[in-house]
Parts: C-alpha cells; sequence; structure tokens
C-alpha cells in the first residue's frame, strides 16, 4: 500500500502523524524506503478501517480494556445488529450461557468424522468466554436486548478442520520467561480442543517480540501488553481505543514472517466474514450505520479485496463435510485458557482483577446475562437496556471519527494513581499472610520489603507504577528464600491473589440430555453432583434394593469416564458376583467436561456403552482379547444377552483371522472367567461359546509348533495356549474336537529355549508321552551338568509358566527348586540366586502363590522337625502289587474283595443297571472262588495286554 495520501481529508488528519514517521525513517532507516512503507502503511491502514461505514471494533482476547470500550460503546450507540468474530454454528448455543457460571467454552464436538482422516477423531472445537472480555459484553448486550440481532460471522467449526488441517489454530507456543512448574489439574479442561479466539494481539515476528520485551524490560509478552496497551487503553476514549488497536493490528500483520499456511488462513477466514456480513446486511435490509463489527485487531487492518461493506472481491464459501458436529458448553478455567493460548500463567487472572479495577474507578456498567449465575439482578427491567430516544447519540460524522487521536495517546506520559500505593501495600499484607498459611516464615517486616521492592523494581523499570508482575518479582525475591514448604510456591500465590484461578460449571438446564439424565438417576444419593471435589457416597444395597440403579450408573460411568470420576473404594462387579454394600468417591463435578462430552454420542448412558463396545468389537484394530472384553462388559454393565451373544460371534470371527497369539493370556483369562459364569448360571452354553471352544482348540493346535520356536511369541504367551488347549480339551472333546490334533502340535515343536522345552516337557507329560519320574530324572541331569547349570533358572522359570496348563506339576517344580538348594555349592549358588529371583519375578509373579502355597503343604510348618524331616522324593516307593491277582494281607486274606463284600450294594445297583443277574460268593471262598479271579480267568487277553504295556515288553 502506497504512502502518500488518498485525498485531503487523510491530509486534514493525519499528515502531521505521517511527516513525523517519515521523518523517522529517514533518520533511523538513512532514506525513506522499505522502513517508510511499513510505517506509513501502518497509518494508512488505522485509516481505512476508521473510515469504513461499518463500525468496526478491533478487540483482544480476555482484554479487560476492550471488554470496558466495548460495554461503554454498546450503552452509548445502541446498535441494531452485532456482527461478531465467532464460529457461525456456536450461535443457537449461546443463550444457554446464562445457565452457567463464567467461565465456560462453547464446544463444537464430533465424535466420528466423515470427509477427514479416521485418525483425526474426535474432532473438538472450543471459544472460552470469560466475563472480562468484549465477546461477552456484546454477546449478553444482544441476546437480552429486545430488537437487537446478534450474527456469528466466522467460519463454521468444520471449515476450522478443512482450512488448517489436523489442528486449525497455531499451537501454543513457550511464553519467553515463563513460569516453569508442574500445570495445574485444571489447565486440562479443554482436553485436545483447538482454541478459536477473537483477537490473537502477539507478535508473529519473534526478533519483534523480543526486541518489545528487551526494550520494555518485561519478562514475556502479557506483561508487555498489560503495561504498554492495557492500562493506558484503560482511561482512553472510544476514538483513540480504536485507533491504537488497528495501529498494533497492522504493525503485527504488516512484521508477520511469511508464514504461508498461516497467512492464507488468516486471509480466508477475513474474505469469509465480510462476505457473511454483506449477505445478512443485503437479506435483513440493515443500514451499516446500525451495526456493529466485533473481531481482533489483527483482522481489522485487513487488507484483502472483499473487505468493507463496498469490497470488490468475490467469494465463494466452501460447504461443509459430512462430519456430524455435536456442540455444547463445558467449563472451562483460567488455567485451561492460558495453557491453550500460550499465555503466561496468572495472567487472565490478572487481567480479571484489572477488568474489576476498571468498572470501580469509571462506574461503567457492564452487560450480564439475566440469570447469569452470580450475576447481580437487575435494577430495571429490559427497557433500562433498549434503546434510548432522548437524548440520542448523534453518529460522529466521518471527519470527526477519522480524527487524529494517535500522536497524542502516543506522547502521553503515564500517570501515578495515589491509590495504587494503597493496593500495593493491601497486596503486601495479603501475601504476607498467605505465605504464613502456606508454611512460610514471613513476617511483617516481609510486608515492608515487599512494598519497597516493588516500587524499586518499577523503578529500574522505568514504569511510573509498579505493576502486579513487579508485585509477583518482588515476593518471591523477598519470600520465597532457599525452598518451598507447602504446596504451592510464592508465584501460585500471588496468582491466586490475584484472583486465583476461576473455574466454570455448567447448569444442569444447559447440560446435554444424557448429563442430565445422570444427575436424576443418582438424586437418591442426596449429593451435590455439580460442586468440584470429592464427595462420599455410601449404598447399602442391602436394607436399600432401590440404590441397585445408582450403582448401575457409577458401574456404568467408572467404565466410560476418565479415572477418578467415579471410583469404587468398597465393593466390586464381576461375573455371577454382586456386592451387598458400596462406597464411592465421586468427582463428576470436576469431571463435567468428560460428562458432557458423553452426551454428545447418545441420550443415555447405556445408548453410549453399547456404542463404544461396539466400536471396540468391530474397530480395524479389534482383538479377540478386546472383544471378550466387550462381551464381559455387556454382560456386567448392560445385563444384555443379545448384545453378549452378537459380541461372542464377532469374536469368533477375529479369533480366525488372527496369526499371532499375542493376546493369548488375556483370552484364556477371560474365556475361563465366561464359562465359568454361564456353566452357573446358565442351563446350557450359549451356542457361540461352545463354537468358539472348538474354533480356538483347532486354533491353537496349529499355531503351537510356530509359537514354539517364534521369537517374537514369550514363554507366557505360550503356556496360556497350553493352558486353554488343556482347560478346553473335556469340552471341546465332546463337541467333536479330535485330541489327536493336540498330541501332533506337542509332537511337532521343538524349541531350543531353555523356557519353551521345560514348558514342552510339562506339555508331555499332561499328555502322557512322558512320566514324573522321567521329568525328575532329566531335572537332576541338568542340574548335574555343569554347562547347563548357568540356565537353570531358565527351566525353572518354563516350569513355573508350566503351571498354567499343567497346576498338578507344582510339586515337581518344588521339588527342582530345592534339588537346585540342596545339590548346588555355594560359590555357583550365590551368583546364580539373584538371577533365579529376578526370572520368577519378571516372568511368573502371579504363579509365585501357587508355589508357595505347594511348599508349604509339602514342607515341615515347624523349624524343629526340618531335621528329621525327609523329602517326599526321596522316600522309597512300596513294591507294586501284581495286576494278575488281588492284593493279599498278612494272613493271606484279600483285601479288596473283603471291601466289595461289606459295601454289596453299590455293584447291586450297577449290575441292576446293566441287565445282570449273579449271586455273590462267600467271603470265605479261597481265591480260585472269587469272581474276579474267574473274570480274569474266563478273559486272559485283557490281563495280558496290560502285563506287556506295564513291562516294556
Amino acid at each position: 500500500m502506497s504512502g502518500s495520501p488518498a485525498n485531503s481529508l487523510e491530509e486534514t488528519h493525519f499528515s502531521a502523524l505521517r511527516g513525523q514517521l517519515h521523518e523517522a525513517a529517514t533518520v533511523f532507516a538513512d532514506g525513506p524506503d522499505a522502513l517508510e512503507g511499513i510505517l506509513v502503511g501502518m497509518v494508512d491502514d488505522v485509516d481505512r478501517a476508521v473510515r469504513e461505514p461499518l463500525e468496526i471494533f478491533p478487540v483482544c482476547h480476555h482484554s479487560p480494556a476492550s471488554a470496558l470500550a466495548m460495554a461503554r460503546r454498546l450503552r452509548e450507540k445502541q446498535p441494531k445488529v452485532v456482527y461478531l468474530e465467532l464460529c457461525e454454528d456456536m450461535a443457537p448455543l449461546l443463550d444457554e450461557l446464562r445457565n452457567c457460571r463464567l467461565p465456560v467454552a462453547v464446544q463444537a464436538f464430533a465424535s466420528e468424522v466423515d470427509g477427514f482422516p479416521a485418525e483425526w477423531a474426535p474432532l473438538s472445537v472450543v471459544a472460552p468466554i470469560t466475563e472480562a472480555s468484549a465477546e461477552y459484553q456484546a454477546i449478553a448486550y444482544a441476546l437480552d436486548t429486545p430488537g437487537v440481532e446478534l450474527v456469528l460471522v466466522d467460519r463454521s467449526s468444520d471449515h476450522v478442520f478443512q482450512w488448517d488441517g489436523r489442528h486449525g489454530e497455531r499451537a501454543p507456543e513457550e511464553e519467553p520467561g515463563g513460569a516453569a512448574g508442574t500445570p495445574e489439574p485444571e489447565a486440562a479442561l479443554h482436553g485436545e480442543a483447538v482454541g478459536v479466539e477473537i483477537g490473537d494481539l502477539r507478535p508473529r515476528f519473534a526478533e519483534l517480540e523480543e526486541h518489545l520485551l528487551r526494550h520494555g524490560k518485561v519478562r514475556h509478552w502479557s506483561e508487555w501488553w498489560h503495561q504498554y496497551v492495557e492500562v493506558p487503553l484503560g482511561d482512553s476514549d472510544h476514538d483513540a481505543y480504536r485507533q491504537v488497536m488497528f495501529l498494533v493490528g497492522s504493525l503485527f500483520r504488516r512484521l508477520a514472517p511469511g508464514d504461508g499456511d498461516r497467512v492464507r488462513v488468516d486471509e480466508e477466514r477475513e474474505r469469509y466474514m465480510w462476505t457473511r456480513i454483506r449477505e445478512h446486511l443485503v437479506s435483513s435490509g440493515a443500514g451499516p450505520e446500525d451495526c456493529l463489527y466485533v473481531c481482533g485487531a489483527f483482522h481489522a487492518a485487513s487488507r484483502v479485496e472483499e473487505f468493507g461493506v463496498a469490497g470488490s472481491g468475490s467469494y465463494a464459501i466452501s460447504p461443509r463435510s459430512a462430519t456430524t458436529w455435536q456442540h455444547g458448553l463445558i467449563p472451562s478455567s483460567h488455567a485451561a485458557i492460558e495453557a491453550q493460548f500460550g499465555l503466561v500463567p496468572g495472567s487472565v487472572s490478572i487481567a480479571a482483577t484489572q477488568w474489576a479495577k476498571n468498572l470501580k474507578r469509571t462506574r461503567v456498567q457492564p452487560y450480564r446475562l439475566a440469570g447469569q449465575d452470580g450475576a447481580k439482578k437487575p435494577r430495571a427491567s429490559k427497557k433500562a437496556v433498549a434503546p434510548r430516544k432522548a437524548p440520542a447519540v448523534v453518529p460522529a460524522s466521518p471527519e470527526e471519527a477519522a480524527a487524529d487521536r494517535l500522536s497524542g495517546f502516543l506522547r502521553r506520559p503515564p500517570v501515578l494513581d495515589t491509590l495504587d500505593e494503597a493496593e500495593l501495600l493491601g497486596w503486601s499484607v495479603d501475601i504476607v499472610r498467605a505465605a504464613r498459611r502456606s508454611g512460610y516464615l514471613a513476617s511483617t517486616a516481609d510486608a515492608i520489603a515487599v512494598f519497597e521492592t516493588s516500587i524499586l523494581l518499577a523503578g529500574m523499570r522505568d514504569r511510573a507504577k509498579p505493576t502486579p508482575y513487579d508485585f509477583q518479582d518482588a515476593a518471591i525475591t523477598c519470600i520465597e528464600k532457599d525452598s518451598v514448604p507447602g504446596r504451592r510456591d510464592v508465584r501460585r500465590l500471588v496468582e491466586i491473589m490475584m484472583g486465583g484461578d476461576r473455574i466454570g460449571r455448567v447448569g444442569y438446564d444447559a447440560l446435554p440430555p444424557l448429563a442430565r439424565d445422570v444427575h436424576d438417576r443418582l438424586a437418591p444419593l442426596e449429593l451435590k453432583l455439580q460442586q468440584r471435589g470429592v464427595q462420599r457416597a455410601l449404598l447399602d444395597l442391602h436394607s436399600s434394593p432401590e440404590l441397585r440403579a445408582c450403582s448401575d450408573v457409577l458401574w456404568m460411568l467408572r467404565r466410560l469416564m476418565p479415572h477418578g470420576a467415579a471410583r469404587p473404594i468398597m465393593g466390586e462387579r464381576k461375573l455371577g458376583e454382586r456386592s451387598i454394600q458400596e462406597s464411592w468417591d465421586l468427582a463428576l463435578g470436576t469431571h463435567q467436561r468428560a460428562l458432557i462430552e458423553l452426551g454428545y454420542e447418545g441420550v443415555s448412558i447405556e445408548q453410549v456403552l453399547e456404542q463404544r463396545l461396539r466400536r471396540d468389537a468391530y474397530g480395524p484394530r479389534a482383538t479377540t482379547a478386546g472383544v471378550l472384553a466387550a462381551v464381559e462388559d455387556a454382560t456386567l454393565y448392560l445385563r444384555s444377552r443379545r448384545l453378549a451373544d452378537e459380541l461372542g460371534h464377532r469374536a469368533l470371527e477375529v479369533l480366525a483371522a488372527e496369526r499371532t497369539v499375542d493376546g493369548a493370556p488375556e483370552v484364556l483369562r477371560r474365556v475361563r472367567g465366561l464359562l465359568a459364569y454361564y456353566r452357573t448360571g446358565e442351563p446350557v452354553l450359549p451356542p457361540w461359546v461352545e463354537s468358539f471352544v472348538k474354533a480356538g482348540y483347532a486354533h491353537y493346535c496349529t499355531l503351537l509348533p510356530t509359537a514354539f520356536t517364534d521369537e517374537d511369541a514369550t514363554v507366557g504367551q505360550v503356556a496360556a495356549m497350553l493352558g486353554f488347549l488343556f482347560s478346553m480339551e473335556s469340552l471341546a472333546l465332546s463337541l467333536g474336537c479330535d485330541r489327536a490334533q493336540l498330541e501332533l502340535a506337542v509332537a511337532q515343536s521343538r524349541p531350543t529355549d531353555p523356557e519353551r522345552t521345560a514348558l514342552l516337557w510339562a506339555a508331555q507329560v499332561q499328555l502322557g508321552a512322558l512320566s514324573r519320574a522321567e521329568l525328575r530324572e532329566r531335572c537332576g541331569e541338568l542340574l548335574a551338568n555343569p554347562m547347563v547349570v548357568p540356565a537353570y533358572p531358565r527351566y525353572l522359570s518354563g516350569f513355573v509358566h508350566a503351571l498354567v496348563p499343567v497346576p498338578g506339576l507344582a510339586d515337581v517344580v518344588v521339588e527342582a527348586v530345592s534339588n537346585a538348594f540342596g545339590r548346588l555349592p555355594d560359590p555357583v549358588l550365590l551368583p546364580w540366586l539373584p538371577t533365579l529371583i529376578t526370572t520368577l519375578r519378571a516372568g511368573a509373579a502371579d504363579l509365585a502363590p501357587l508355589l508357595i502355597r505347594e511348599a508349604g503343604r509339602i514342607f515341615p510348618a515347624r523349624l524343629a522337625a526340618l531335621d528329621t524331616w525327609v523329602p517326599p522324593w526321596r522316600e522309597v516307593p512300596e513294591t507294586a502289587t501284581s495286576v494278575a491277582g488281588p492284593a493279599k494281607a498278612a494272613d493271606g486274606a484279600s483285601r479288596g474283595a473283603a471291601l466289595l463284600f461289606a459295601h454289596p450294594g453299590t455293584l447291586d445297583a450297577v449290575a441292576e443297571l446293566l441287565g445282570c443277574d449273579g449271586a455273590w460268593a462267600s467271603p470265605d471262598a479261597d481265591a480260585a472262588g472269587v469272581p474276579g479271579a474267574a473274570l480274569l480267568a474266563r478273559h486272559p487277553d485283557t490281563a495280558g495286554a496290560w502285563e506287556s504295556l506295564l513291562s516294556g515288553s
């Protein structure tokens, strides 16, 4: 843009300022070249904006000076249409602000996307609103004043992601010199939402920001803005305020670096807003003189062709995607706003304090929505804010509106207010009192030191009066010595004293239907659920059965909401088990945002839970273990047999498609639990369970040989596969599976790893291919081989894992460990012991209790008995009796026959069932007359086969 004047009016009003800037450019740049183009171009931007027929009101986000100027201008001008820079799809929700306590954020949320990449989901856009903001003043005026229309003209939430990719707005940058430390929990109230703000006034040129901070003798941008813009603008008139904000916006715009994407988005937004404004002016017939356009100062200095009601550009707004957006209000806080928009901690609290001071000093009456939580009742009806007939405000002429107010404002020195000394003294006393409560050894002398140091720091920084940031530095210097005795340091105490981190709350009437339904269903608990903090709920389900409905809601909330929202202290919910008493810690008020976002997914928590279970089961990353977990949750929380059966069939499909054994331990655990539940609570097993056992038996038999040699498969996963095969074997065989498939799979397994080798031996013992005596012999050979002794802990780890499929080997494992301690010498045992302990702890911590119980059963309970104790595996076995005839007592009597003759009723019942007739022989009969011996003589082939099998011949 050229620096030459456009007409005689420009020469009249801004010629003096242009001349000064021309001289400055000549002196500092050795010639009126590029610098003059920037400086004079800034004046042209200001002149263009103030001459626009539609009054542009530039603002800075969460600026008390902007809010004060807005409240004052609205009462003077009484516009009939207010155009606001805010996402146009958020308009229907603004009236619900009256049911909330500020600060809150207007949110657009989409859990499922259509037209965007699936990995972006969920999409969230928030626009935080505080009372000390110009946009809230405009909203409150428009909604509570009859005949006034509020029109949101900024891009929709959908266009935020259309234009800017994954994150539509600039990610918050770290403030130079910002306070380090752990962020407050309230800083996460917005989650990962993209923030939309009015008036992003911060230099995009890093060198410019560094120059301003260094010469302004401040630490961060928030402090510079407060000192050099915020405080001076608090006492300026409307025209001076507008021109200064236009100038600042033009400065940051012209000195922005070449960030092509961001500049493109800024210009797209400006074209979008001016196009919407012109469309509304044409459709409504409103005159520009009766309208007010509220936008950020950065956008007010726009140079796009569409600028102004007479803009020449033709801009076509692209259609929205097919994504379905949900809108609502979520609680916000000062810390959340600071964290999301890259502001220094405490700056929004200081702005709130400055807003209260400005109102008290200027006696300007701000606008507040009728019925606003925490707002005072209006003294008059809506007629008090209706357009006044007399005295009418005469619109300023273009010449008066464009009069130069910048020169006087820029040359005006700050004036020290005597009330600031009293305020500073009060701050000094309050911070010492707060420090004492937090454990600091502060005294009256420290209050005096803080007062004097604040004045000293302000003087060293060329300031007429100490700012809250000077006071904060002085308090840290004088009070915080070597360490922080409590939870909060002095910096945080100053922030709290300046107003604290105010946290908003969404009222009951503004909540989505799901959140209101949750509050209604938990009403019998008689708790203040909207209150922040943790509340204890006691449920005696035995004496008050009506509380079971509350218990169901709480368990579903625990499943759906973040940790800490609903935390059970006493009581549990498992398959087949129900508690008779429960105790809960509830913090629904603290996690109100999460509850509201649940309302975007459905109208009841049952519907949301069912949708999430289906999404987990049918998602592209669904696993068999995850689907079985969904089946268990559907049974526990929803008691839906229909949904459980549907998800069970889905688990069967996922199992058939899996080619790894990563989830085998979890599959085993959940299948065992579901089988136990259905066997005890149902007359027959569901069809999907039977199909799952059959398919799982064949599936794991197929994968078993590969898993034994696969380096990616852990020994725990292989043990879980064997556990599934052995524990489900009887059911699988009854359903038609073939045991030969398992025997072949074990026979084809050839592990080389010590852990898996031990696991294979255990499987062979279970199948009968290896006897327990042979397994003990192999363990003894391992201990006798010096080359294998270092790897013996890994064999033991394999044996411990083998307790999953073969729990009957617990005595063999205890024997193997005991033999190691008994046979190995100390030089070998002591270096080996830490490896054994770490191996068992890392690989089989959950199986150690089984070993401990078995050891407690085998070993003597008292120390005195240990000297005479003989391990069971060292006892001499008794001579096996012959299978050719019944065992004989010392006197030659038949002991087995005596038992049969003593209790003949059992055999009589079996004989009758089989249709056999016969008479009992006398107990005194000799061996030849015993029916058993006669049976052996009648069928000798059976006895011969047994003899050959046992003798090995």
